[in-house]
């Protein structure tokens, strides 16, 4: 393995004049800068990114702490993509950490990348309580971030998304399409997302006078085969449903088979609105209404609060987002629908 004396020595050059190509740091001619990366490629030379982060105190490196628990699925695929473009645009690289499976553990992953030098880290959490990622932003020098939750003391390093408002307006959206009867799939309970989904589901319900049946709410896992579980347990409670609200598109594309194989025409029989908008949603038969989460939107707006807190540079005080909705063919009148 090659050495920075033979790239400097290749070069025809000081050592310390290598150093400074490497850092970005001091003046150094584009002729020079040219003949000490010709030396490098010549002789295979690869500099020790550690030992150079820790000279020039900044790695270039932004890191995002995920649970593996939400690795697949449209949500995060479009929100690790839009991160790396985002970053890639900023001359900065992704680094991605697993959170696993509780806060302990996302913690660790915090600290995995603080000591990789990470300039600063993304959090998207599961686990970590609201304090504990207040206290994680006050222990280290380095920004951190919290995607998808409301913080108490730092809501400058926070961006969320109204769940609870997108999913009230889901659920309120059917009753103005006259239905009354309203049966609802949420995700997994742990997850904060499922909970201000549920709750913004219950919520539209008693505004508009509407009693809460506790046997019209079946419990997900995300995943389509828990969409159609859900559905074998509301059918057999025996209680009368014409709409279904699915805490994701996922759970509502596996509900709409359980439906049909049931005999149940949708909507026809029973409306449904699932969320995150997937791709393949809009060419279902037929298309599914569903609620979009503005990723994309969150995540630019994180990264550049990132970057002014890392560069310099003014970022927006908004930190709540609202959800769009995209009315498809899946949900039609119900029983109770008034013309105005």
């Amino acid at each position: 393995m090659s050495t920075m004396q033979e790239v400097a020595k290749k070069a025809g050059v000081s050592k310390a004049t290598v150093s400074r190509v490497l850092s970005g740091k001091g003046y150094v001619s584009e002729a020079t800068k040219t003949q000490v990366y010709q030396a490098i490629q010549e002789t295979g030379y690869r500099p020790n990114l550690l030992a150079r982060n820790l000279a020039t105190s900044k790695s270039g490196y932004i890191g995002l702490v995920v649970t593996n628990t939400l690795y697949s699925g449209n949500y995060f695929s479009e929100l690790l993509s839009q991160a790396a473009l985002k970053l890639e645009a900023s001359g900065r690289q992704l680094i991605l950490a697993d959170g696993k499976h509780s806060a302990h553990e996302e913690q660790a992953a915090v600290q995995f990348l603080l000591d990789l030098h990470c300039d600063a880290v993304i959090v998207y959490p599961r686990f970590l309580s609201v304090d504990e990622m207040d206290e994680l932003i006050e222990r280290h020098r380095q920004p951190i971030m919290v995607m998808n939750r409301k913080l108490r003391k730092h809501q400058s390093h926070c961006i969320c998304c109204d769940h609870k408002g997108s999913s009230f307006n889901a659920t309120r959206y059917l009753i103005e399409q006259g239905h009354r009867d309203i049966a609802f799939i949420t995700g997994v309970l742990d997850s904060p997302t499922a909970r201000e989904r549920l709750a913004g589901y219950r919520e539209a319900l008693e505004q508009a006078g509407l009693p809460v049946r506790e046997a019209l709410i079946a419990t997900g896992k995300w995943t389509p085969a828990s969409g159609a579980s859900g559905v074998e347990h509301l059918l057999s409670t025996k209680q009368r449903f014409s709409a279904l609200v699915a805490s994701n598109d996922e759970m509502a594309i596996g509900a709409i088979s359980r439906l049909g194989q049931a005999g149940l025409s949708v909507p026809g029989d029973v409306s449904v609105i699932g969320f995150d908008n997937v791709p393949t949603g809009a060419f279902l038969s037929p298309p599914l209404s569903s609620v979009k989460e503005p990723v994309s939107e969150m995540i630019h707006e994180v990264i550049n609060r990132l970057t002014a807190m890392l560069d310099g540079g003014y970022f927006s005080k908004d930190n709540l987002y609202s959800s769009e909705m995209i009315v498809r063919e899946s949900v039609g009148k119900g029983p109770y629908f008034q013309q105005k």
